[in-house]
Formats: C-alpha cells, sequence, structure tokens
C-alpha cells in the first residue's frame, strides 16, 4: 500500500473565469495535493491511505466519506475539534489555476500524537508534499514521519511551492524544502518551481535521488534516473481545468512503479522510464479534460482509449 501525509481539503473553483474579486459562483471539489495523489492510485488500482487531519465539522465529513468511496484507506485520518477543514479558492485563467490558500485550519494542526506509526509496516513507500512544512506543529510532525520512514521503506516528495503560504519567510521555506529533499528517494517537480529554486542557488540535481521527475506541462516531462535523462512529450489535449494535473502525474509514476514491481529495488533501464513517464504523462492530459483535481480517470476509462491502452499494456496487464 502506498500511503501520503499531507492536507486533504476543499477547493472552492470559480464558475466563472478572470479575478477572484468579480466572481459571483463557486463550484465545490475536493482536494489537497496528497489527497489527489491517493485518488490518483484508487483510480489506477493501486491500493492509498491518507495520514492527515479535517475539522470536526460538514466539510471534513463530506472528504472523509469522498476518500472512502473512491477506495482510499482512511484509517489514518483525524477529526480536529480546534481547527476546521481547510479550504481554498480557486480561479482558472485561461485554464491554469490560481489559488488563495486560509491558514490556521486542521491539517496544519496534524500532531505527533495524531500519527499511527504502524503505517509502516503497511506501506511500500511514502508520499509527501511542501504544504505542511509553512506552519507548526505540522511541519514538525511531517519531518518525525519522514525520519521514522527514511530507510525502511521509499519515500518520494512532490516539491509543490505555495509562495501565498511563505510570506516574508523565503529563507525558512527554501531550508525546508531542502531538508525534504535530503529524505527522498523519488522527486517530482514542475519546470517553473525548478526554475526558481536554481534561481535561489537550489539545484535538485545535486540530491541524492534514485529517480526525478520534470513536469513541463505541454512539453511533457523529463525523467532522470543516475546517468540516464530522458524527454518525454506531452499527450495533446484541449484542457478545461489543469487543478491537479501535477498530482494526476504523480499518481500515474507511483502506479506504475507498483504495478512494475519497482519499489523494493529502484533501478530502472532507459526503456521502463519512457513507459513510465508515457503512462505518467498521458494520466495527467486526460485529468485536465474535466473541472477539480480529482479528475483522474479510472482504469475502465482509460481503456477506451487506444494509446492509453498501448501505455497500459507496456506496464502490466492491469485489473
Amino acid at each position: 500500500m502506498i500511503f501520503a501525509v499531507g492536507e486533504v481539503l476543499i477547493d472552492f473553483i470559480a464558475k466563472e473565469e478572470g479575478p477572484l474579486k468579480n466572481v459571483k459562483t463557486f463550484e465545490k471539489h475536493a482536494g489537497g495535493a496528497p489527497a489527489n495523489v491517493v485518488v490518483g492510485l484508487a483510480r489506477l488500482g493501486t491500493p492509498s491511505a491518507l495520514i492527515s487531519k479535517v475539522g470536526a465539522d460538514p466539510f471534513g465529513e463530506f472528504l472523509v466519506e469522498k476518500l472512502k468511496k473512491e477506495g482510499v484507506n482512511t484509517d489514518y485520518i483525524k477529526f480536529d475539534r480546534e481547527k476546521h477543514t481547510g479550504v481554498v479558492f480557486v480561479q482558472l485563467i485561461g485554464a491554469k489555476p490560481e489559488f488563495i490558500l486560509y491558514d490556521g485550519v486542521a491539517y496544519f494542526n496534524l500532531k505527533i500524537e495524531d500519527i499511527d506509526f504502524s503505517f509502516l509496516e503497511k506501506a511500500s513507500l511514502l508520499h509527501f508534499g511542501s504544504v505542511l512544512f509553512a506552519r507548526e506543529p505540522s511541519r514538525s510532525t511531517v519531518f518525525e514521519v519522514l525520519k521514522k520512514a527514511k530507510g525502511k521503506i521509499p519515500i518520494s516528495y512532490d516539491v509543490n511551492i505555495r509562495l501565498d503560504l511563505w510570506r516574508g519567510r523565503e529563507e525558512e521555506m527554501l531550508m525546508d524544502i531542502q531538508e525534504g529533499l535530503r529524505f527522498a528517494n523519488i522527486i517530482k517537480i514542475g519546470d517553473g518551481e525548478l526554475e526558481f529554486l536554481k534561481k535561489r542557488g537550489i539545484d535538485i540535481e545535486t540530491f541524492d535521488f534514485e529517480l526525478l521527475a520534470i513536469t513541463k506541462g505541454e512539453k511533457g516531462s523529463e525523467i532522470i534516473h543516475r546517468d540516464i535523462k530522458i524527454e518525454v512529450p506531452a499527450h495533446k489535449v484541449k484542457p478545461v481545468d489543469t487543478t491537479g494535473a501535477g498530482d494526476a502525474f504523480m499518481a500515474a509514476l507511483l502506479s506504475s512503479l507498483w504495478y512494475m514491481n519497482k519499489l523494493d529495488n529502484l533501478e530502472f533501464t532507459r526503456e521502463e522510464l519512457l513507459k513510465m513517464g508515457r503512462f505518467a504523462n498521458l494520466v495527467a492530459a486526460l485529468s485536465t479534460l474535466k473541472r477539480g483535481a480529482w479528475s483522474i480517470p479510472r482504469i475502465e476509462e482509460l481503456k477506451k482509449y487506444k494509446e492509453a491502452k498501448d501505455v497500459i499494456n507496456e506496464i502490466k496487464s492491469l485489473p
């Protein structure tokens, strides 16, 4: 089973395109990068679980029920009576999302006593992102989870930078991102985020990783393993909403590792990297055809596409 630790929240997505100050109506969707990944894994037939915290409120109940319906294990999600469930307002401009995140919410209140470390006995991999680093006690909790997991199971990291959460604290953010990179065997980062870090003297490729995936939107992706670097072209679609596309890519990448039985041995040939990259690009592209972050296609939907069938068959005969 693949576990993720991090935020699950409500995305209020603007129904009209344009600045938030002019928007009158919003659609409620489930979201949060780590939650998006575990839902994607479940839809691709890979067992998954989320470690998180929601408020003891209607939104928290909604999210846990939605995760259960998706087939995600929710045994490690706690209900918080101190803080409300996290919410984010999303504006879409040309199908590209911009976010306003709110502070003082349940997932930032994830404490070490909320963690059932027996999950390490069931986990094949642990996935995390950067958002929970922005506040305490969630920051200390996630780093403690990473310390206990390091060396026992592979760890994957999506370097999803949310500058709005770090206003006036950029140096602190950069230190935490670098610390997170030291724990990771598998790293996913967008090309914009990669450039942002390079300008600040942080070169991802100098860290000790087994697999690095750089997503480039309509330009596809780059996959790096040791001295092997490959460029994987994007699957061309007309996007409706790109919210969660990077998480869909991450879910497909991890799912391909699961099906290829690679989680115990992160060694790859060039051909294997190409297969994984093609599959991840395809799933990410198809996820942009629907609104909301939980738009990753299910296996049944993927099999409707000839190109998808070809990629799936290259990895393994999926259920």
